[in-house]
């Protein structure tokens, strides 16, 4: 009998506050009731905070983003040239919507694959002129099937080729040999690889560490943004919405203090 996976969230909902949900707590073995609260920064020194968003903890990070930007976007009447965030937003969908719209995604990648035995997807060469993959024992995979539920085309090499290979127990134990997958749009990954270790994409980076991210601290240690005084979603989100506007108007009051 086959198992599978449930989510908790999916048959378990608090009775004073059924929007929120399960979260582990750092540092220890229990959980609690939470959310996300997803922050739109400019980048300028002002650190002006553009939008604020709470999502119940269930929705994952990477899903709001692109709704957060077009509808900053929208609002502040303004075109960002380009987008920085964790590695929790950079999935292929995100990364090919933001390059599509002429934004630069300078965001971190994951190297999928790498905490595996087995050789990383990274280490198969793309060739995007002839649409193959070539693996380390110089072998090509080609485009075989199409999946169209995620988008992927799955490339392997012909029938018996990984048989008798020298460096299979370095590569699969499938008995059909070594298979990749590629998202139909994963050439703007493959832009966004090119970006690492650019001037603008680490300076970026700095910003977002240095800058970006000691807000949620600030929030969470001088706000009350760790621990939601009130319940439900729409109210957690005026309560994040509020913290904010207060977190913007002492950088407004401090900048009119330095004139």
């Amino acid at each position: 009998k086959g198992s599978w996976y449930r989510r908790k969230a999916d048959f378990l909902a608090s009775k004073t506050d059924p929007d929120s949900s399960l979260m582990r707590r750092r540092e220890s073995k229990g959980s609690h009731l939470g959310y996300y609260t997803h922050y739109v920064v400019d980048g300028g020194k002002s650190r002006i905070i553009l939008n604020a968003l709470v999502t119940p903890f269930e929705v994952t990070e990477n899903q709001p983003m692109l709704d957060l930007l077009w509808r900053t976007s929208f609002r502040w009447n303004i075109r960002p040239k380009q987008v920085t965030g964790d590695t929790a937003y950079g999935t292929t969908e995100n990364i090919a919507a933001v390059e599509m719209a002429d934004i630069r995604a300078y965001v971190p990648l994951t190297g999928a694959g790498k905490a595996r035995p087995y050789f990383s997807k990274e280490e198969f060469a793309y060739d995007p002129e002839q649409d193959l993959y070539q693996c380390p024992a110089g072998e090509t995979l080609r485009p075989k099937t199409f999946r169209a539920a995620r988008n992927q085309l799955i490339y392997k090499t012909e029938p018996g080729t990984c048989d008798h290979c020298s460096m299979r127990a370095r590569c699969t134990d499938n008995n059909n040999g070594r298979q990749v997958l590629r998202h139909r749009n994963e050439r703007y990954v493959d832009r966004v690889k090119g970006y690492r270790g650019t001037f603008a994409y680490e300076k970026a980076s700095r910003k977002r560490r240095v800058w970006v991210e000691p807000l949620f601290g600030e929030a969470k240690d001088w706000h009350g943004l760790r621990r939601f005084r009130l319940r439900r979603l729409e109210k957690v989100n005026i309560e994040a919405l509020l913290i904010a506007s207060g977190q913007n108007t002492k950088r407004l009051v401090a900048a009119g203090e330095r004139r």
